[in-house]
């Protein structure tokens, strides 16, 4: 198995390779002028990811479990995937450089004698997200990558709080 729970620092990172790495979900999703913020994170801290306006659409689309009359670009990913017995494993957001983010979508096929094979694509966050909200995959974080985050928890709620004074929001409370 590749992945497994570390000893001692948080019950939530777990080890991916050799790197160690933290599970997130998408908390939220904001529209904003020129793109969408996705707000990734856990009970510990929020950050976010700004990505394309039809990317932020997708994922969206993804998490409601919105039918499309023709598939789109991720649809249409999905359907090769398929198509080759693959299955998306996971997606590890691996590096933050520059103020970008770098990603690894995790794949697995069986050939006709059961043997699995792993493979590990170089690939946008923002695709990666909405591959992984489409498939359902685990996403990660690694370590490194989360701990020089900041927390944006506070943001997350006061626009979660703006669009439900406002009636706009679909997002669901936070717990």
């Amino acid at each position: 198995m590749l992945l497994r729970i570390l000893p001692g620092r948080r019950s939530d990172v777990t080890r991916s390779m050799s790197k160690p790495v933290v599970e997130v979900e998408i908390r939220g999703l904001a529209e904003m002028s020129g793109g969408c913020a996705v707000f990734l994170g856990n009970e510990e801290k929020v950050f976010v990811i700004y990505v394309e306006p039809s990317v932020g659409l997708a994922i969206a689309l993804f998490k409601r479990g919105t039918q499309k009359e023709r598939p789109l670009t991720h649809d249409l990913l999905a359907n090769i995937l398929r198509a080759l017995d693959a299955k998306i494993e996971r997606v590890i957001v691996n590096d933050f450089k520059g103020g970008i983010y770098f990603a690894r979508l995790v794949l697995s096929t069986e050939n006709e004698l059961k043997h699995k094979k792993i493979i590990e694509i170089d690939a946008r966050p923002s695709d990666c997200i909405a591959m992984a909200t489409q498939q359902p995959a685990p996403i990660y974080v690694s370590l490194d990558v989360w701990d020089q985050l900041e927390d944006m928890t506070e943001a997350l709620r006061e626009i979660q709080q703006e669009g439900s004074n406002t009636g706009d929001s679909d997002e669901e409370e936070e717990s």
